[in-house]
Order: C-alpha cells, then sequence, then structure tokens
C-alpha cells in the first residue's frame, strides 16, 4: 500500500513539474472574494494567517476556501515566495503536515487559470484567490492588502 501511494504521489509530482512555466512578468496579483465576503480589506499577517490555515473562517458560519495556482504560475510564485515565505517543496510538506495532524480538514486547491479561479470564487462562498489583478472580471471584489489596492506603489503582492 504505502509503495502504491508513494508510486502516486511521485506522479502528481512530476505532473505539476512539467507544467508549462509562467509566461512573462507580470503586474500585481490582486486578492479576490465574492461581494458578499465580510471584508475588505486585511493586513498582511492577517492575509498569512488565512494562507497558513490558522484562520479558517471568515465568520462562524463562513469557511474560507483557499484557492492557489498551480506549480510554475506566476501568481503561485508572488504568494509563495511573498506570503508563505516557504519553496515549493516546503509548501507541498506544510499542508500534508497540517492535514496529517488533523489542524485543518485539507489543504488549499489548485486553480489551472486566472479564469478557472475567478469562476470558482464566484461560485463558492468564502473561497479567496490570487489572480493577476488586470484579469479580475466585474462582480468579483479585490480586498484590499494593508490599506492599497493593486497598482499603488505600497501594494505587497508584485
Amino acid at each position: 500500500m504505502r509503495v502504491k501511494i508513494a508510486a502516486f504521489c511521485l506522479c502528481v509530482l512530476a505532473a505539476a513539474g512539467s507544467l508549462a512555466p509562467a509566461s512573462g512578468a507580470g503586474g500585481d496579483i490582486a486578492v479576490v472574494v465574492r461581494p458578499d465576503t465580510p471584508v475588505d480589506n486585511l493586513s498582511f499577517s492577517e492575509m498569512r494567517k488565512l494562507l497558513l490555515g490558522d484562520r479558517q473562517f471568515w465568520t462562524s458560519n463562513l469557511r474560507v476556501t483557499l484557492l492557489i495556482r498551480a506549480p510554475a504560475a506566476r501568481e503561485r510564485e508572488v504568494v509563495l515566495k511573498t506570503i508563505y515565505r516557504m519553496t515549493e517543496a516546503q509548501f507541498r510538506q506544510y499542508w500534508i503536515s497540517k492535514v496529517f495532524r488533523a489542524e485543518a480538514s485539507s489543504g488549499p486547491k489548485i486553480v489551472y487559470s486566472n479564469e478557472m479561479a475567478t469562476e470558482l470564487v464566484a461560485a463558492l462562498p468564502g473561497s479567496v484567490a490570487f489572480v493577476d489583478a488586470t484579469q479580475v472580471p466585474k462582480g468579483l471584489k479585490i480586498l484590499k492588502v494593508d490599506g492599497t489596492l493593486p497598482g499603488e506603489a505600497a501594494y505587497p503582492l508584485k
């Protein structure tokens, strides 16, 4: 059984590593949620708690669902470097350990494009995604980070 699980994990890791690299340098990365999410601004430390799974609810009845781009996407690289402060391997190990210790029911959900991320945010109450700020459709809310929006000089997700 362990051999099958190990083989499965290696296949998943190999597939993740074979994804096409992100195209070119982009702009700021927007933090997007549904308009009915009861928050407009997060401090950087609050956002880090969300991403680390230390804060799992927006309100007592609205669970946070993390949507993270697949490996090699620029948005994922920015989130790992800036917020998690981890390498890809450290990120994977972090979430495996957190779920194993039952500190979280699951890790972040993987999305394969900005379009997929924004569609899921619109459909899933409580979800949050990180997408290229130029690709945020109407109908979603962009959260401020430390009181700043994408495009402003002090915005941290570049």
